[in-house]
């Protein structure tokens, strides 16, 4: 990926050195703790409202050479992300309100609560920011086998995603009609909310490629990779041995690659309508 000459984002918070180790509960195990650190999105209070074995947080990147590039990568996607939005939501007579990315160790105080680095990144609407430790990015090169740069910058514009989804209403409408349905159709709506942030990180993809032409032989295979990496199906399959359809919060494999591939090439967010879509 093309990155090194992009412009710098102004809306990196650093935290890095500030949290101390968290011991994070979960009334779930470890594995499924480290299954939940792929889950892109998702509100840390669900883990810490539960009691349970305690999980101790992977510990931070010990090259401090390599997070200090890695915090320039991150600055440049989310500045990519905002200048592609931007651009977008003008089209749409609407303002575009850039999020704040948040960069911590070990844990982190969000609007939504504590968190540790076992969470992974996710997103809270309560502050309009993104949490991310960089230790994540080690993790999914070594752990789920997706590596690249461009998997990293994937996991940046998923989480970007769901800011986008706040500024246009359809995270409140998510909700309340979640509070009205049962746990089935939770999970469903659940897994139609993360495609569309997959969908809309195509998106950002395919602005980003146009308009910067950042994108390297390899590029599109790693994000790919990425998606089908963090499938509902392929995680529940390797660490319990069995799949269970109802209890996807965030699609299958071929579902989250499927829905990148329609944002990267078509470049539209009304295309991105996973709501309305008869099959996922």
């Amino acid at each position: 990926m093309r990155w090194s000459s992009g412009r710098r984002s102004e809306n990196v918070e650093d935290r890095r050195g500030m949290g101390v180790p968290l011991i994070a509960g979960g009334g779930i195990g470890t594995v499924v703790v480290l299954v939940l650190a792929l889950f892109f999105g998702i509100d840390p209070s669900i883990i810490l409202q539960n009691d349970g074995p305690p999980v101790t947080a992977p510990a931070p990147s010990a090259s401090v050479g390599a997070d200090d590039q890695l915090r320039d990568f991150v600055s440049v996607v989310l500045a990519d992300t905002e200048d592609t939005w931007r651009a977008l939501f003008r089209k749409m007579n609407r303002e575009y309100e850039d999020p704040r990315l948040v960069l911590f160790t070990g844990s982190v105080q969000s609007a939504c609560g504590m968190a540790g680095a076992a969470v992974g990144p996710f997103y809270c609407p309560a502050d309009h920011k993104l949490y991310l430790d960089l230790s994540f990015f080690r993790a999914l090169r070594e752990r789920f086998g997706a590596p690249g740069d461009f998997a990293q910058a994937y996991v940046i514009a998923h989480e970007v995603g769901h800011h986008v989804q706040v500024l246009l209403g359809i995270s409140s409408r998510v909700r309340e009609a979640q509070q009205r349905a049962g746990r089935t159709e939770v999970n469903a709506l659940s897994v139609r909310q993360e495609l569309q942030a997959d969908c809309f990180a195509g998106v950002w993809a395919h602005h980003a490629q146009q308009t910067r032409n950042i994108l390297e032989p390899g590029d599109v295979e790693e994000a790919l990779r990425a998606a089908a990496a963090i499938g509902d199906d392929r995680l529940q399959r390797e660490t319990q041995g069995r799949v269970v359809p109802d209890s996807f919060t965030h699609g299958t494999s071929a579902q989250r690659v499927r829905w990148f591939r329609t944002g990267l090439d078509a470049g539209e967010a009304r295309r991105c309508d996973t709501f309305s879509a008869p099959s996922l």
